[in-house]
């Protein structure tokens, strides 16, 4: 024990890995064909369920026959007066009228009446046989057609059709029993409508004539047709405008000018620019004389110059009558500008002028055409009502004309163009469409069960859905061990079976773990579960034993002073252990025990303490973790459950490496993330999780799902441990590889 006091103690490492709590955020909800398929069997019993009821049902529902009969009604009566329209035409309703009329109470009872409709078998439990027709007979106007359908269900097919004939044929005497009647009333509507007329023709003509006796300048019109008064008001108007905007332009040339005449150069060349616009003055002649003159001296000096020089006599005579032509120019330029301020302010008196004289003659003009437009008016109503007047007349005289006063008069054409006859086959139960029906009803509640129970269900899936709930990559996964293998067995299945898959599998774990982490970062390995029964003993001993396989010195320690396992699966003493090395009651070297596997020790629990927690957490453990871990290449350690008690939190702080065990179809998100969440809050470094116990063909966990591996490599299954060829082995190698023939290998 002087060994152990020298060793350095353990300080916990800080926590790693996501926050506790958020690894439900990256989970991966189930697609729903995956959901459909694991659940498949509840949605196949209610489809099945929903099929059978509906078959019941179509097996023991009384058929039902319906008869139709079809009328084609076509309203050919007399068209009444319509005071806004002129005639009443034809009701837009008309159609829905006549199918509420073939609905109504006289027609039923009229066929209720009926002494062969009241023994039919339809009708045998009826108390009121008006009502029950009302509410069974089915009157349908067509939505693309004008045709009238009829038609009644019963079980009795020939009563169905006895029945919709009966009604038909009610309908028709109906409307012919109010043929004579109609047409006299609609006569006699006509004949006071056009009295009533008549009158008013005479005297609206009357009052037409006095009105233009009494107005004479109405009468008066041009020979096209128009009224003198009002095409001279249109002249007026015509001028006035015309003055008005004579009058603007007139003041604005004159208040233009009258601003430049401070200005002489300015107010000419203003002046130049309306004489360029057509405004005279009586002095331009003059200047356009002066200027021609002027341009004739200038080319005669042009051409002295060239012959003699500049101070000849007949240049400098040319040059002083330039000068003086020039004076005289721009002298009358400013004569011109001075006389064309006058001129505009002349034009603009004269403009103003115009437009006064032109604006009474025009008011004078609008005051008599505003009286005539009044009588005008008056006179245009009256005309109206006499226009009006006369075509109401028109019309009611072609309809008294057409009407003739005939029995037939008023009638509507009634056509049966189908009449009703018993149906051969049932209308009702539709049974292709009931089963159809339930099989989409099935398959809906089915599809609604299975998103419950999937919704209900929290345990965890997939390896994808691990990975995403626990924020750990899934090291590997462990097919399902047969119930009638004893614990010895199970737990030494690398061993006894190294070359089945499951053995496989924990190689497969083993050299995750070894790649995990760098060389030398996993001495010590702590294998724990969520709950008791996950299989974290028998996962770790087969990881144990693997390792020792490997050539690596492996010791394999079961710390669960709980429910301790290794001695059981081993079948080893358990009189010294763990328990007693730490209490001082043994030594190291006869605790640990060796294995019947070259390379696996054992370090059996020993007596349980009654301490277990307090034991694990002692400074005795942790020098003898260190020096365990000193003395072997691995140190695989077994230890109690996370959740029920706190000895896995202790351990895993302790560990170089945490392996969470969880087991398939078992194992919930909730438990698995308050595993991960109390391993990850003392600073436990979880490497991974190891799937356990999952059932061949779950391809969901990844691996021996879906690539049948027995097909692919089960051929090493027929050598023995020592390399020999084994005939059991190979045996039970191709019986398992027959169900996986065909399969896709990875």
């Amino acid at each position: 024990m002087s060994r152990l006091d020298n060793l350095p103690p353990i300080e916990p490492r800080k926590p790693t890995g996501p926050p506790a709590g958020q690894g439900t955020v990256a989970v991966m909800s189930s697609s729903l064909l995956e959901i459909a398929w694991r659940r498949r069997w509840a949605i196949a019993a209610i489809t099945v369920a929903a099929l059978a009821a509906a078959f019941l049902y179509v097996m023991k529902a009384t058929p039902i026959f319906t008869s139709t009969s079809r009328l084609y009604v076509e309203q050919a009566g007399p068209q009444i007066m319509n005071e806004r329209e002129g005639i009443v035409t034809q009701s837009k309703n008309y159609l829905y009228t006549q199918a509420e009329i073939l609905a109504s109470t006289p027609i039923l009872t009229e066929v209720a009446d009926q002494s062969a409709v009241r023994r039919m078998k339809t009708f045998t439990e009826v108390d009121n046989l008006m009502v029950f027709l009302k509410k069974a007979l089915n009157v349908k106007v067509g939505a693309k057609d004008d045709i009238i359908s009829v038609a009644l269900d019963s079980p009795y097919p020939e009563e169905a059709a006895g029945v919709v004939n009966s009604v038909v044929e009610a309908y028709v005497n109906y409307q012919t029993n109010r043929r004579k009647s109609t047409s006299s009333e609609v006569l006699k509507i006509l004949q006071k409508e056009k009295e009533k007329r008549d009158s008013e023709l005479t005297v609206t003509n009357k009052k037409i004539l006095d009105f233009k006796i009494a107005n004479p300048a109405l009468t008066i019109e041009d020979e096209r047709g128009g009224n003198i008064m009002i095409q001279a008001l249109s002249r007026l108007s015509a001028a006035l405008a015309e003055a008005r905007i004579a009058t603007i332009n007139a003041k604005a040339s004159y208040e233009a000018a009258k601003l430049l005449s401070s200005d002489p150069e300015q107010l000419q060349r203003f002046a130049e620019a309306q004489l360029e616009r057509g405004v005279r003055i009586s002095m331009e002649q003059e200047k356009t004389q002066l200027t021609g003159e002027l341009h004739q001296l200038e080319l005669q000096l042009a051409d002295w110059q060239q012959k003699v020089t500049a101070d000849h006599p007949a240049v400098q005579t040319l040059q002083t009558k330039i000068g003086q032509l020039r004076a005289q120019i721009e002298e009358q330029g400013t004569k011109t500008a001075k006389d064309f301020l006058e001129v505009a302010k002349q034009q603009w008196l004269t403009a103003q002028q115009a437009e006064s004289e032109m604006d009474g003659a025009f008011q004078q003009q609008l005051t008599q055409a505003q009286l005539v437009n009044t009588k005008a008016a008056e006179l245009a109503i009256l005309t109206a009502d006499k226009e009006r007047t006369e075509k109401l007349l028109d019309i009611l005289d072609s309809r008294i004309k057409e009407l003739n006063v005939t029995e037939d008069a008023g009638a509507l054409n009634i056509s049966v163009l189908e009449v009703a006859r018993p149906e051969e086959k049932p209308s009702k139960p539709q049974k292709a469409r009931i089963m159809a029906m339930a099989l989409v009803l099935g398959l809906m509640l089915g599809f609604g069960l299975a998103m419950l129970l999937d919704w209900m269900d929290h345990r965890l899936r997939s390896a994808d859905e691990i990975s995403a709930v626990l924020g750990a990559p899934v090291l590997g996964v462990v097919p399902t061990m047969s119930s009638r293998e004893s614990r010895t067995e199970r737990g030494q299945k690398a061993h006894r079976e190294s070359s089945s898959s499951i053995a496989e599998s924990y190689r497969t774990i083993r050299t995750a773990i070894y790649f995990g982490v760098p060389e030398g970062g996993a001495k010590t390995i702590l294998v724990t579960s969520p709950a008791p029964g996950d299989g974290k003993s028998t996962a770790a001993s087969n990881l144990a034993i693997t390792m020792a396989q490997a050539g690596q010195r492996t010791l394999l320690v079961d710390a669960d002073f709980r429910k301790p396992m290794i001695h059981q699966i081993f079948e080893i003493d358990d009189k010294h252990g763990l328990s007693s090395a730490l209490a001082g009651q043994s030594t190291n070297g006869l605790a640990i025990q060796a294995s019947q596997i070259p390379g696996l020790d054992l370090l059996p629990c020993g007596p349980v303490p009654p301490n277990p927690s307090e034991l694990l957490n002692s400074e005795a453990f942790a020098q003898l973790l260190r020096k365990l871990a000193a003395d072997y290449d691995r140190v695989v350690i077994d230890s109690p459950p996370v959740m029920p008690v706190t000895d896995a939190r202790i351990l895993g702080a302790l560990c170089d490496v945490t392996v969470l065990v969880l087991r398939a179809e078992r194992s919930t998100r909730k438990a698995s993330e308050q595993a991960r969440d109390g391993l990850l809050s003392v600073g436990a470094r979880l490497l991974g999780v190891v799937v356990n116990d999952v059932p061949r063909g779950r391809d969901r966990y990844g691996y021996y799902g879906g690539y049948g591996y027995y097909g692919g490599y089960g051929y090493y299954g027929h050598y023995g441990k020592n390399g020999e060829d084994n005939p059991k082995e190979r045996r039970r190698a191709s019986r398992t590889a027959a169900p996986t023939e065909g399969t896709t290998q990875a």
